[in-house]
């Protein structure tokens, strides 16, 4: 007999919609669930229990013909992400009072879906890091083991799904924060082609790389909350491509996204630096698979090398620079005061010159990838980190210098725009999850989801759960 929390988001809104099953009593259940582990994998900064409840019985009182694709499913949303009338920190000490008075247009979308915030999850501050762990909420950790991180900057999002505390998570990425905590948890980090999914509704699109996404267990789950999001908004900074016929979602579920030229590569793009085995067996278990499926998979050059490295470095010290209270930067935690710091240090023309050699690093790496359809690498150098290892020196230098050698691969696909997703292909000896990235064409997103769904579908679906998943018990759905 199946619990609530093993439903898919799929599943939980077909439930609803059939009477089989109310929000109220799907939203109680993980609020229970929240109750008992969410400290525990340090999942939640705000658990917004009486808004979700009223949300709960509003949604079960709504007439079926005005109800959304998804209407009554749980979700949750990231602590770096507006949301009006909650407190939302970024993570940050700083913030720890703040309350906007306006919702992100992601999360206007997912209500008008017909989704229900259960609250706000853990994250880096200010988005900073590949960790979640700050001042004010636990750290987040992986459910798999919580002695190691769930990454960051969406960790919580990603333990919040990996314990079966929410069904299906809204995260951003602007380096890697969906696909890293998605590699290390055993999920599927999703983040779109460029301009797909509004930033807004303020902000100025940060030169392109963040980029709201969903990180879930199965990937018609992710492609239907892709669906929700990526309602077009007017005024955003990039245009958006165009969405496939039937959605997203369609495509996943036909999972025939044709023959297809794979470029394979190892090497990491942002670090000389070793890749674990567990890394690069993944790489070596998606081949086979790809190829068992019919396509063609080449070895090719990584589309840039680590003596891209100080361009980026820069970049990322500019977008540290969010706007902070003076009176309030003493609050910062050192990483975040380290990149702040070195940002100020960086001039107009320098930021200007940087940005343009970036862009013509992008042109050059395109017109070698023109003839592939899809790029396989890894998701990280290695599976896992333990809780503080980024930290532990006591050196901010020395921290960002290990993030930036844990995760060599991601945040290039944010440079480049184009769609890119973690998926949980493997796992270590001990158990623990392993991804790869599967990088598609900038706007080609409903072929990189019906690739991932036709290799979810070749291994036999990839809803795996840690033992944690077990802990406290549950009803059932009615009728079963």
């Amino acid at each position: 007999m199946p619990q609530l929390h093993d439903l898919t988001v799929l599943e939980q809104a077909a439930a609803i919609r059939k009477g089989e099953l109310t929000s109220v009593e799907l939203v109680d259940h993980y609020l229970t669930r929240i109750e008992t582990l969410a400290d525990t994998v340090g999942a939640f900064v705000t658990v917004t229990a009486e808004q979700a409840r009223a949300a709960a019985r509003a949604a079960d009182a709504t007439p079926s013909q005005r109800r959304g694709p998804l209407h009554g499913v749980p979700t949750a949303i990231k602590d770096l992400t507006l949301t009006a009338g909650v407190r939302t920190t970024f993570g940050s000490a700083a913030f720890i009072d703040f309350v906007p008075t306006v919702d992100a247009d992601v999360v206007r979308l997912l209500k008008d879906a017909g989704m229900i915030s259960l609250g706000k999850t853990t994250t880096s501050e200010l988005g900073c890091s590949c960790y979640s762990e700050g001042r004010v909420a636990p750290p987040a950790r992986n459910p798999w083991h919580t002695a190691y991180t769930a990454g960051g900057s969406s960790g919580g999002a990603a333990a919040a799904v990996a314990a079966g505390l929410v069904p299906v998570a809204q995260g951003s990425d602007g380096g890697g924060s969906l696909r890293i905590p998605a590699s290390i948890c055993g999920l599927i980090g999703y983040k779109p082609s460029r301009g797909l999914v509004s930033g807004g509704p303020l902000g100025f699109g940060a030169f392109g790389l963040p980029t709201n996404g969903p990180i879930g267990r199965t990937v018609a789950d992710v492609a239907a909350v892709l669906d929700a999001m990526s309602v077009p908004v007017p005024g955003e900074p990039y245009p958006a491509p165009p969405r496939p016929a039937g959605g997203f979602l369609e495509a996943a579920r036909r999972a025939t996204p044709g023959r297809l030229r794979i470029g394979r590569f190892t090497t990491p793009m942002l670090a000389d630096e070793p890749v674990h085995p567990a890394c690069l067996a993944a790489v070596e278990t998606a081949t086979a698979v790809l190829v068992e499926a019919g396509h063609e998979v080449v070895e090719v050059a990584p589309p840039v090398t680590p003596e891209v490295w100080p361009l980026f470095e820069t970049i990322w010290y500019v977008l540290a620079l969010s706007p902070v209270p003076p009176e309030r930067e003493s609050e910062l935690l050192p990483l975040t005061r380290l990149m702040r710091q070195r940002g100020m240090a960086v001039g107009v023309p320098t930021l200007l010159a940087t940005l343009s050699e970036l862009q013509s690093l992008v042109r050059q790496a395109m017109r070698r990838m023109a003839d592939l359809d899809l790029l396989l690498c890894p998701t990280l150098a290695a599976p896992q980190a333990p809780v503080g290892w980024f930290t532990a020196v006591g050196d901010p230098s020395e921290d960002f210098d290990r993030q930036r050698r844990f995760s060599p691969y991601c945040a290039v696909f944010n440079l480049t725009g184009q769609p890119s997703v973690s998926l949980p292909v493997a796992t270590t000896a001990d158990g623990l999850p392993v991804g790869v990235l599967l990088s598609g064409r900038p706007g080609e997103d409903a072929r990189l989801l019906a690739a991932a769904a036709e290799m979810e579908r070749a291994m036999g679906g990839w809803d795996r759960h840690p033992a944690i998943w077990k802990v406290a018990s549950s009803a059932t759905v009615n009728g079963d």
